[in-house]
């Protein structure tokens, strides 16, 4: 670590000396960190903005779909409220990577940003963008879970709060949530005619802009109505002209709500959204060359280069030279791209319908439905790689102008999801019983296709001697390629194309009773029916649906199954004090099996299931100006699912085999996590957390195949995206400024986060991360007599512009995936690892008028 670096973790360590595990946000000025609230229990509850004279506020929170204190309720959350996504300038999911709630994990899929990878508590799936393919965390907006990681970084539509409950959420919130559920709540209408108008300008040539306009109550309908627009240019600049750069973004959104409260205790929120999200990828570079020492001969030469799962006996082939202009960089972020490839933007389309009717039935029972129908439609263009990964040119002189060299694989992919959900609650309080119990429905359609044509081809330089003396790079017919297959739809060689349909039937219900006053017991269950059919339509180019005799022989299954599971949940509370609360609980989730679409066979795996132990105390003490939660959990998995990777040339192009197994035997999960909030002086807000997760998957035995014979080889899997220990750290103060109403409000955070893998199957780790970020801001400023006030504010992202690798691939240095008889790895493709630097340091200026 370098000694700025040093002197950035000494600084962080200084802002967070009073931080524990697990952060929760306050809103500056002290007010307490939000509980998660389901907007489906209670919509209009909302965080208050700042702290009373005398201390920390309390908080009403829903995470039990009923209205509790935040420190009463026995459930891990954090939450992340209107001003503490303003002060980070959180304008997509992704800007959530850096570490702002450390037990919540954020990283983009490679191809593209806008399929982000989520984690909570050591639960991130490696891979969950693929149709039969489920994630482990479930992410919701404004109650409504969301059956695709696709076009999640799509621009948030003014968000009241972002909730992170942590730990199995089987019982309330379904499957496919082992880790926990991320909540995205956005604003309700008020009723009253106010608004809101945001534009913004900042580095890279970006600029922003917001309008939230709420309309007068008329025949008790309410309206209000979004929109948004976020635009960033490239990073990394792309050498060739005309085409997009890396790290690029254009997203445009708009939303109209309405709320209709006919008569008193019945409400009916409904609204509609759409998202436009143009984006290219983070670029790719090549972080080093042969660093396993790779080279022809038998194994012990190169005792390095092995391939996890594979027991070759030597290695055949050569380590060829880097094509001239290849940069080799891995420790700074490249500016501009070494050799310029095709690249347009890829496209995400999301859009959906949410209706939200509660009726106060009695006193003693509220009645809901909650009847959704979403979409999204993503068309990914992704060449970040460059020259950086295979196939690799061997640079002779067959390579001609008649004839060049193929490279730089451009991944084009499309999907097009369609879901519908209805859901039944019943909410209330009999005596000393509270309870909520319910009904879900989920249907999925999924397609999708994908397509790796290589869009460059090296022309070898040739002296008078006919010695190759360097390259000229041409960029290959977007339709014939360089086999005959390239870019264009119409003109591409098929690798995959896949359809699911999947439908998920639950029932559920909680009961807490409360025989003291001190003493609260829950106990809950859920009843899941999951069915998923799946075909693979097409696969390396060949049509399975008519040439079936070539399915047989990859050895293709439909996908045809259905599982069955009761998810129990636990908790025994007590109010210790009146301002100490402990609790024990035991949770349970389940994520679906399904089948992966990048084999040939088609290849399913099963589900996998979680039990949870959790032990936590709530706290608040020092009159109030203090808050300190703790929790520590153990989390026993089984079946994990988990992913062997590789690119295999194949047809003039490189197919991305990957296969999903479920290791045997009990995955560990163990963790601790604390939030601490401190108000020590009015106005004056500090808020510090640490997290410590172990995870550990038992080694798996891979059968595997050589010379005739076959032998089993222990290979190690890890939880990618999961650092052992994490941190952050954050300073709010306001200040009154002169005798009227404005406010000047500071805020600086830092994020810690160790290094972890990027894949289940390779050791490697990608770098540790320290980011900060911070605002300055003039708030309130009174224009005239009416409500309209103004907010000028300078914000900055990663300020110290620090540089880490978080996605490192090793996959690149290592011999091929081995195949049936084979006793000697090939190294034809060795080149070296390559990866992606973070987002370098953003800044702005930007203004809010409220009205």
């Amino acid at each position: 670590m370098s000694y700025l670096s040093r002197r950035r973790l000494h600084l962080l360590a200084g802002i967070a000396a009073l931080a524990f595990p697990g952060h929760a946000f306050a809103a500056p000025g002290g007010a307490a960190p939000i509980a998660a609230a389901d907007p489906t229990a209670a919509p209009d509850a909302a965080a208050p903005d700042a702290a009373q004279p005398g201390g920390l506020d309390e908080v009403v929170v829903t995470a039990t779909r009923r209205e509790t204190n935040l420190q009463s309720t026995p459930v891990a959350i954090n939450v992340l409220s209107t001003q503490a996504l303003q002060d980070r300038h959180v304008q997509s999911l992704y800007d959530l990577a850096d570490g702002a709630v450390p037990s919540l994990r954020v990283a983009t899929f490679e191809a593209r940003q806008s399929a982000l990878t989520v984690g909570i508590r050591g639960i991130v799936p490696l891979d969950a963008n693929q149709p039969a393919r489920e994630q482990g965390v479930g992410i919701y907006i404004d109650g409504v879970y969301l059956g695709r990681q696709h076009g999640l970084n799509a621009a948030l539509f003014d968000v009241e709060r972002v909730e992170v409950l942590k730990g199995p959420q089987g019982t309330l919130f379904g499957r496919n949530t082992e880790g926990g559920a991320l909540n995205i709540v956005t604003r309700a209408p008020s009723g009253e005619f106010e608004g809101r108008v945001r534009a913004g300008i900042g580095n890279y040539g970006a600029y922003t802009g917001e309008l939230h306009l709420d309309l007068p109550e008329y025949h008790n309908v309410s309206v209000k109505v979004d929109g948004v627009v976020q635009y960033q240019g490239p990073t990394t600049k792309n050498p060739l002209a005309g085409q997009t750069g890396f790290n690029y973004y254009d997203r445009r959104g708009g939303r109209i709500a309405a709320r209709w409260k006919p008569f008193e205790g019945l409400t009916n929120d409904f609204s509609y959204d759409y998202g436009l999200d143009k984006n290219s990828p983070f670029y790719s570079q090549l972080l080093n060359y042969n660093p396993n020492g790779c080279t022809a001969g038998p194994v012990s030469n190169a005792p390095n280069c092995v391939l996890p799962g594979t027991s070759y006996s030597s290695l055949t082939g050569t380590v060829k030279p880097l094509l001239p202009g290849v940069v080799v960089d891995g420790t700074s972020r490249m500016k501009t791209a070494d050799i310029g490839v095709p690249q347009q933007p890829s496209v995400d389309q999301t859009h959906g319908f949410t209706n939200l009717l509660k009726y106060k039935a009695s006193p003693e029972v509220e009645l809901r439905s909650i009847t959704a129908w979403r979409g999204v439609n993503a068309t990914q263009w992704d060449n970040s790689g460059g020259a950086h990964r295979v196939p690799v040119v061997n640079l002779t002189a067959a390579c001609t102008a008649a004839a060049p060299c193929g490279f730089s694989r451009y991944s084009l992919a499309d999907l097009h999801q369609n879901q519908f959900s209805q859901e039944f609650q019943a909410v209330g309080t009999i005596d000393r019983f509270d309870y909520v119990a319910g009904l879900y429905y989920f249907n999925e359609h999924v397609t999708d296709d994908a397509a790796t044509p290589n869009s460059n081809g090296a022309v070898a330089v040739l002296n008078a001697a006919g010695q190759v003396t360097g390259a000229n790079y041409v960029i290959l017919d977007p339709c014939r390629g360089s086999s005959g297959f390239g870019s264009q739809p119409g003109c591409r060689s098929i690798d995959r194309a896949s359809e699911v349909w999947s439908k998920s039937y639950a029932g559920y219900g909680q009961i807490t009773w409360n025989p003291l006053d001190v003493l609260h017991l829950t106990a809950g269950g859920r009843y899941t029916h999951d069915t998923k059919r799946g075909v693979l339509h097409y696969s390396r180019n060949v049509n399975y649906d008519v040439n079936t005799a070539a399915a047989s022989a990859a050895g293709y299954q439909p996908l045809d199954r259905t599982w069955n599971r009761f998810n129990p949940a636990f908790t025994v509370a007590v109010d210790v004090t009146q301002d100490v609360h402990a609790y024990a609980k035991y949770a349970t989730g389940y994520r679906a099996g399904g089948a992966s679409s990048r084999t040939a066979n088609y290849q399913s795996f099963g589900p996998e299931d979680i039990k949870s132990y959790e032990i936590g105390l709530k706290s608040d003490f020092w009159d109030h100006r203090a808050r300190l939660n703790l929790a520590g959990y153990i989390m026993d998995r089984k079946d994990s699912q988990v992913d062997i990777s590789s690119i295999q040339p194949f047809n003039g192009s490189n197919f991305n085999n990957l296969v999903t197994i479920n290791a045997p035997g009990t995955t560990k999960i163990r963790g601790f996590e604390a939030d601490l909030t401190l108000n020590p002086v009015e106005g004056l807000t500090l808020n510090g957390s640490y997290a410590y997760t172990y995870t550990r998957i038992p080694p798996v035995l891979i059968n595997y195949t050589a010379g005739g014979l076959t032998s089993s080889v222990a290979q190690n899997f890890y939880i990618v995206f999961t650092p052992r220990n994490t941190a952050s750290g954050a300073i709010d103060y306001r200040v009154p400024v002169g005798e009227g109403s404005t406010i000047f409000r500071v805020h600086f955070d830092g994020n810690y986060a160790q290094s972890t893998q990027a894949f289940d199957q390779f050791a490697t780790r990608a770098d540790a991360s320290l980011i900060f970020n911070g605002r300055i801001a003039l708030a309130d400023i009174a224009l005239g007599e009416g409500k309209q006030k103004l907010e000028v504010a300078l914000w900055g992202r990663n300020l110290f512009d620090e540089q880490y690798v978080y996605r490192r691939d090793p996959s690149n240095s290592l011999p091929a995936a081995p195949t049936s008889s084979v006793s000697a790895g090939n190294i034809n493709n060795v080149l070296g690892d390559y990866g992606n630097f973070n987002a370098p340091r953003t800044f702005g200026l930007e203004a809010l008028l409220n009205f």
